[in-house]
């Protein structure tokens, strides 16, 4: 029998190992079963600090977030528009970083506060640019909405950067859709050059909050 000692369980060490599983898994293939064989322990012993996968997966988002914002700091600065620029950005690139990544953020909740001071920050920034409250807190759903909705179908095609699900061949798409030609010329529109098309994306939602919203600051 080992002697060596084993750091702790706790909700840190459990969300830890499920992201390093989520890569080679996914999300569908990610179970507390799997965690636990990982860890080195029973099942049961996971619900002592998650009840359930859904909380499981509400730490990973949280676990996620800090690391995205880890030794970043917000630009006082900013711009509406370049915060909402660099926040987008920051998040697309670590949700692409983790297999399932936009599945595992999107509908789940932060299990502590990590986010607020700079939600605060920001709301703080666009109200002082002349939105209404509602109208800073709308930009800022929208635009991560946008972000998520992207990354949750880029990754349908390219589960992790560099890796191409099968029967997304666009070349193989246009043949099949021969009779159809403008719509067999879109799949190159739709299925490649994911940056380029995020970012023409999020200048279209930006310019449609400039124009709904008018602020009047920079």
């Amino acid at each position: 029998m080992s002697t060596e000692k084993r750091p702790p369980l706790d909700r840190a060490r459990v969300a830890d190992t499920a992201l390093k599983l989520l890569n080679e898994a996914g999300l569908d293939g990610l179970t507390l079963r799997a965690i636990a064989r990982e860890l080195d322990v029973k099942a049961p012993a996971l619900y002592w600090h998650f009840k359930d996968k859904q909380a499981l997966l509400d730490e990973m988002a949280t676990e996620m977030y800090r690391r995205m914002v880890a030794g970043t700091a917000l630009d006082p600065s900013d711009t509406w528009r370049e915060r909402l620029l660099k926040a987008n950005r920051g998040l697309r690139t670590a949700l692409l970083g983790y297999r399932d990544g936009a599945k595992v953020y999107s509908g789940s909740r932060f299990t502590g506060l990590v986010h607020v001071e700079q939600m605060e920050e920001t709301l703080r920034l666009f109200t002082a640019a002349g939105f209404t409250l509602a109208q800073a807190a709308r930009a800022q759903s929208t635009t991560y909405h946008y972000t998520l909705g992207f990354v949750t179908e880029e990754q349908g095609v390219e589960p992790l950067p560099g890796e191409r699900r099968e029967g997304f061949d666009v070349a193989e798409r246009a043949r099949l859709m021969a009779d159809f030609p403008l719509s067999a010329a879109a799949g190159a529109e739709i299925f490649q050059d994911f940056d380029q098309h995020y970012e023409e994306g999020l200048e279209l939602v930006l310019a449609g909050i400039e124009r709904q919203y008018r602020p009047t600051g920079p």
